[in-house]
């Protein structure tokens, strides 16, 4: 806390020579004998000064001396705790752990744990729009399902076909879930939070727990104390080895242990949304404060002085000393660079970033692109606001791996395929190994083969039709088939081009890794 004391502006410290140099003057122009000594003579010069009662009076160059220093140690940001950087919320990673052991086919919850995991899924996605979450699923060995993106519609069509069929191994390997999620944010250079659904932890996986996580850790337990039958592919229902269905109940008192064990944020599945809130306050508050002790923005503890400040300045207005102090205060601000134009009283307290970032917490989009100076934050409050165009302006100021990513997702709500997939490229060159823009990229390939394909086929129709009189983009949007959203063109595309189902594709691809990983 305070060893971490220092200033952010530590320049401004060089002014406070300036109050001990207004107290000496002060000092040397109050000293009346020093004045008229060498004039009159000293057994005269006695009698002759009537000096006034200094007890009865505030001296106007220490009550100057003390605003400038307080002004100055204000505007040189004494600082000594750090803080999370503007719309943490917006940002928070999550990985999703989803238990696809064979238990989460229960039925004591309607209708059946992994059902009611997935329909948590959805409800965390519509309450995150924007944020990168992945989805894992893991039972006797875990696997990635989606990387981190903010594609919620991929997650969504990939997400719904979780079963507990499609993995290759039995069992519960909740440790090799925590080492491939936590391996997601490091491929990030993040930290995030991990959420597991589940109908209880392993042993092993308590153990896991246990160690040292520099990602939150949340655990939604999925099931009733009084525990289900659960069902099989067939239709029929689990039996233990008597012969007798088998019942698996959600352990409360071990899920109580855990959270005392582990630190872990604990609750239990609910029929609202209340899991879910309490979830996304959960990941907001892990990323927050993990940005705010391992970042480097530091709060600004300046303003602190500003109500010391306005209690000296209240001292001023006394007979004269309005002008005095007043004088002095204009020069100084004569001597600091002016805007070209006159600023409001939100102005003089907040820059027009800061406004902006308020403006944009509160949904007011288009207020704060009108704000925001910064290209990339201006460009990502026209995106919110739907001005992709003027989004795309704004992005393409900014040459780097981030702004031809968010260039890209702004050219595919134009509906500017081939342009968009150059983009992609472009972050991808500047930024290796970014899974994100990889799979959003093999995504708008498949959109502009879509289109190709459909420009094809409209020519091979009316083949006397002249290439250069086709129009397809701008009557096409007007019709119905164009008021399709980017989001369901994917799901379509990638629902057209999978031959297999998404669950069946999944089991393959777990079944190659689980021999992979036996190799």
């Amino acid at each position: 806390m305070i060893t971490d004391l220092h200033f952010l502006r530590p320049w401004w410290l060089l002014v406070l020579l300036i109050p001990p140099l207004i107290l000496w003057l002060a000092a040397r122009s109050d000293d009346i004998r020093d004045r008229w000594k060498g004039m009159i003579a000293p057994h005269l010069l006695d009698k002759l000064i009537v000096e006034a009662n200094r007890h009865s009076r505030i001296n106007p160059s220490w009550l100057l001396a003390g605003l400038l220093a307080l002004g100055t140690i204000a505007a040189a940001g004494p600082t000594w705790r750090r803080e999370a950087p503007p719309f943490v919320e917006d940002t928070a990673p999550l990985v999703i752990a989803v238990d696809l052991s064979s238990t989460m086919d229960a039925i004591d919850i309607s209708p059946s744990r992994i059902e009611r995991a997935k329909l948590k899924i959805h409800d965390i996605l519509a309450a995150r729009p924007g944020a990168k979450t992945a989805i894992v699923a893991y039972a006797g060995t875990a696997h990635l399902v989606v990387p981190l993106t903010e594609d919620a519609s991929l997650i969504e069509s990939y997400s719904d076909a979780l079963a507990t069929r499609i993995m290759p191994k039995p069992g519960k390997s909740t440790p090799d879930a925590l080492s491939l999620s936590n391996s997601l944010f490091k491929s990030e250079n993040t930290t995030g939070t991990i959420v597991f659904l589940t109908d209880g932890i392993e042993p092993a996986g308590v153990d896991a727990l246990k160690a040292a996580n520099a990602n939150g850790i949340i655990i939604l337990g999925i099931g009733t104390a009084e525990g289900g039958p659960v069902r099989t592919a067939d239709g029929n229902f689990l039996t233990n080895a008597g012969g007798g269905r088998l019942l698996p109940k959600l352990d409360m008192g071990a899920l109580k242990q855990l959270q005392s064990a582990t630190g872990a944020d604990v609750a239990t599945i609910s029929d609202d949304d209340t899991d879910v809130r309490w979830i996304i306050q959960r990941v907001s508050k892990n990323f927050s404060d993990a940005q705010a002790s391992e970042g480097n923005r530091w709060r600004d503890a300046g303003w602190w002085l500003v109500a010391p400040i306005a209690l000296l300045l209240a001292f001023s207005f006394r007979r004269g000393w309005v002008v005095r102090v007043g004088a002095v205060l204009l020069a100084f601000r004569l001597l600091m660079p002016s805007p070209a134009e006159a600023a409001g009283f939100v102005d003089l307290w907040l820059t027009p970033d800061q406004q902006g970032r308020l403006a944009f917490e509160q949904g007011d989009f288009e207020g704060a692109a009108d704000h925001f100076r910064n290209p990339m934050w201006k460009g990502a409050a026209l995106y919110r606001a739907g001005r992709f165009q003027d989004a795309l302006d704004a992005f393409a100021a900014v040459d780097t791996a981030e702004s031809w990513y968010n260039q890209a997702n702004t050219l595919l709500h134009l509906g500017k395929f081939e342009e968009a997939v150059t983009a992609y490229q472009k972050a991808i060159e500047k930024r290796k190994d970014w899974p994100e823009a990889q799979a959003d990229l093999i995504i708008a390939e498949r959109l502009l083969k879509e289109q190709q394909d459909k420009e094809q086929e409209q020519q091979q129709q009316d083949p006397n039709l002249k290439p250069d009189s086709v129009q397809f983009d701008d009557k096409g949007k007007q019709g119905k088939e164009g008021q399709v959203s980017i989001a369901e063109q994917t799901s379509e595309m990638w629902m057209k081009n999978i031959q297999a189902s998404p669950a069946d594709l999944m089991a393959r691809k777990f079944a190659l890794e689980a021999q992979g990983q036996k190799l």
